[in-house]
């Protein structure tokens, strides 16, 4: 009888080590997928760990460009943020994991996926609402929401021991009691140690940002061009150009980290239920950010730019929750696509002591009238029509009023 075959999205840490052995041992012939998508990786290491542990195949595949201009880009014209803080880099790239992960399934004609992610966090439900959009009928394998795998372990001591004797190399110490995900948008970092709220989170910790305070005493300026709402050029410090994205986008990242910009350390509601505390450093997208709502204030119709205003939370949670392959996620990124059309120009940022702000703007499809905005010139508007929209706007004001008078007495 053969065996069926599982793909298992792998990423060569003690999790994903300890469940592709105990996949093996449950019958399963097991492939390795893994994502590039930008983290400090040693790939052929990971490979030959997986094949090591018992895995039939790795895939590793390089995803790093579509994970900027299929993901990073369109959230950010959709000025898409979590409760307001959270630039979602955890959240852009499991939907990217997953198709690809189903892409090799589908390649090897295997029937059931397998992923990491534990019964508590968010990982969880966005890889899965993925499977099962991209293929309906998929199996989905999830050991930490099986019975038999935590009736095995019960905490990290037991995947140790098993680590140890299947001779399965493990990484984990104490010396670093905290977990990261890292992709090219963000690295986030949580449990452990950061697992009190209350506890400041240690300078060591952060690896893509340095303090503020140990940031560059002499501001870098730079110029990012947009197109349509998506950036297509960086112009750098040293008067250097990136134009293809991934390019662009790491230069923005590099820029960012020396100069101590993105960090971000918050509470944050998990679609579970649970709150949990995470540490995030986000230095290119913050910088993209700040540029593309500075020029939207230049180029986009007050209620276009509103309405689209309205719906950015929506979209944010969308992607948070794991919907990003969703009916209602197409509907809205096709509603920001056609707002972002005369989003062009250049937005001139400061980058300095933790901080990235714009400076200066201009585009072709401005649409700022300096003689109407003028304090000095009279220009096309007349200022007693001002008067007359007054009055009109306070019509149900005084009406308001006047019932709170007669519902007093």
């Amino acid at each position: 009888m053969s065996k069926s075959k599982v793909v298992l999205a792998y990423s060569g840490g003690l999790d994903t080590s300890i469940i592709l052995k105990w996949l093996i041992e449950q019958g399963h012939e097991v492939i390795a997928f893994l994502a590039d998508i930008g983290q400090q990786e040693d790939f052929k290491a990971a490979e030959a760990k997986a094949l090591k542990v018992g895995a039939s195949k790795v895939y590793i595949v390089d995803c790093k460009h579509e994970f900027v201009t299929d993901y990073i880009y369109p959230i950010f014209a959709a000025n898409a943020v979590y409760e307001g803080r959270y630039l979602l880099g955890t959240s852009l790239a499991r939907p990217l994991i997953a198709k690809h992960q189903i892409a090799v399934a589908e390649k090897e004609g295997a029937n059931i996926v397998a992923h990491g992610a534990t019964g508590k966090g968010n990982d969880q439900v966005r890889f899965e609402l993925a499977y099962h959009a991209l293929k309906p009928g998929i199996e989905v394998l999830s050991p930490w929401k099986t019975p038999e795998f935590l009736a095995q372990f019960k905490g990290r001591p037991d995947m140790l021991a098993y680590a140890d004797a299947h001779g399965i190399p493990v990484t984990a110490t104490k010396a670093k009691p905290y977990s990261e995900d890292e992709n090219l948008l963000h690295i986030s970092h949580e449990a452990g140690v950061l697992e009190d709220p209350a506890a400041i989170c240690a300078e060591e910790i952060y690896s893509r940002t340095v303090p503020a305070e140990k940031a560059p005493d002499t501001a870098d300026y730079i110029d990012l061009t947009f197109k349509q709402g998506l950036p297509v050029s960086l112009k750098l410090p040293d008067g250097s150009i990136k134009s293809d994205p991934l390019e662009l986008f790491t230069a923005l990242n590099t820029l960012g980290g020396a100069h101590g910009i993105g960090r971000l350390d918050m509470v944050e509601n998990r679609f579970v239920g649970i709150k949990s505390r995470g540490v995030y450093e986000t230095p290119g997208g913050t910088i993209l950010r700040v540029a593309h709502q500075d020029l939207e204030g230049l180029t986009m119709d007050r209620e276009v730019q509103h309405l689209r205003d309205q719906f950015a939370p929506k979209i944010a949670e969308l992607a948070y929750y794991g919907f990003w392959f969703a009916p209602e996620m197409e509907l809205l990124m096709t509603m920001v696509h056609k707002s972002q059309e005369n989003v062009e120009g250049t937005v001139t940022l400061k980058l300095f002591k933790g901080v990235a702000y714009a400076v200066a703007r201009s585009s072709a499809k401005s649409l700022y009238n300096p003689e109407l905005s003028s304090m000095d010139v009279a220009g096309g508007f007349n200022q007693q029509d001002s008067a007359g929209f007054i009055r009109i706007n306070a019509i149900r004001l005084k009406a308001h009023s006047q019932l709170k008078k007669v519902s007093a007495t």
